[in-house]
């Protein structure tokens, strides 16, 4: 850390993972919510897609009034080239927000043993005091090859200290059981399992040493491209807007940018955001009726209402792109 500060020492750490759709951002701004008021959080948020939008999420509804710090690693898998990008943004979040608390929310397509260690590196050691690693399941998926059978998913539940259940009031009889039974197949001995909706987690489950630590690394993955500047920082041309892809884990993403002076009709929105048929979808605009965010799932869209925004984004994540998403989205300006 920077000469002259005081030193950043064991910093109560923890990884909140789980793959696409298991509702990882819900759950942290629940724990948000539930912070105690005297104390600084900093949340490091990494995305697949290049245009990052949970950052902007977080930030509209919990910002640094309420000693909640947020950075974003978009662009795939923050432990890409040696973790670079990791620890730049790691190291910037720590020193702005000397907080008691990090969460780190891995992309559900990441790779979760190799962001444990970085984080358990020498280079942290003093810094950080890794605590229980909390993986989130839909339990319903586990009929559904794409994640049984993805290298990512069952590695999540290989480290999980504790496995959490999500979504359980969608659930189906046997469900519950499966998942039991999958984690006690799939992941740690000791690893418990519970069970929740909403995101709802009560904050006493972060406490305790991460025995994930000990597992070694068994997943070494490779990038087809150097260390590059991405969409989300490049300034946006005359046109108004940028867009960016990402490919990856047997998905792909597409994302846009615009200008804050593009103002969204939030009925077309509606229309053409229901009528997706992707894997995940986030987004947040500033609309004819304010800023809103979105989020889609195969169980349907959410909207809510933010205190404020930058710039409107949105992000889609799909094993298929739609080159007419980008005339849809257009036609929805005010």
């Amino acid at each position: 850390m920077s000469p002259g500060h005081k030193r950043i020492s064991a910093v109560p750490t923890n990884i909140i993972t789980g793959f696409l759709g298991a509702g990882k951002t819900t759950a942290i701004m629940h724990l948000m919510r539930n912070k105690p008021e005297h104390e600084r959080w900093a949340v490091l948020v990494n995305e697949f897609g290049e245009i990052g939008v949970d950052g902007s999420l977080m930030q509209g509804q919990h910002g640094e009034e309420q000693r909640i710090f947020v950075r974003e690693v978009p662009g795939g898998c923050m432990c890409c080239a040696a973790g670079l990008p990791m620890q730049i943004a790691l190291n910037q979040l720590l020193e702005t927000a000397k907080p008691d608390r990090l969460l780190i929310e891995p992309t559900g397509l990441g790779h979760p043993k190799e962001v444990l260690q970085v984080l358990s590196s020498e280079f942290y050691r003093e810094a950080l005091s890794l605590q229980k690693t909390l993986t989130l399941v839909d339990a319903r998926k586990l009929s559904d090859e794409r994640y049984t059978r993805h290298d990512t998913f069952n590695q999540q539940i290989a480290i999980a200290d504790i496995v959490i259940g999500n979504k359980q009031d969608l659930y189906q009889d046997g469900d519950q059981e499966r998942l039991t039974a999958y984690v006690e197949q799939h992941g740690r001995p000791d690893a418990q399992v519970l069970f929740t909706e909403q995101g709802a987690i009560a904050s006493n489950l972060l406490q305790g040493t991460a025995a994930s630590l000990s597992l070694p690394s068994e997943h070494h993955h490779t990038h087809k491209s150097p260390v590059r500047e991405l969409a989300t920082n490049i300034p946006i041309p005359e046109c108004g807007f940028i867009k960016a892809e990402n490919e990856g884990e047997g998905f792909r993403s597409v994302g846009w940018r615009f200008v804050p002076d593009k103002v969204f009709n939030r009925q077309k929105l509606l229309a053409f955001l229901t009528g997706l048929h992707v894997e995940r979808m986030k987004a947040v605009f500033i609309s004819d009726v304010g800023v809103l965010a979105y989020n889609l799932t195969p169980d349907g869209l959410t909207e809510i209402e933010l205190d404020d925004c930058m710039e409107s984004r949105i992000e889609m994540i799909s094993d298929h792109l739609d080159p007419s998403w980008e005339q849809q989205l257009l036609a929805c300006l005010v």
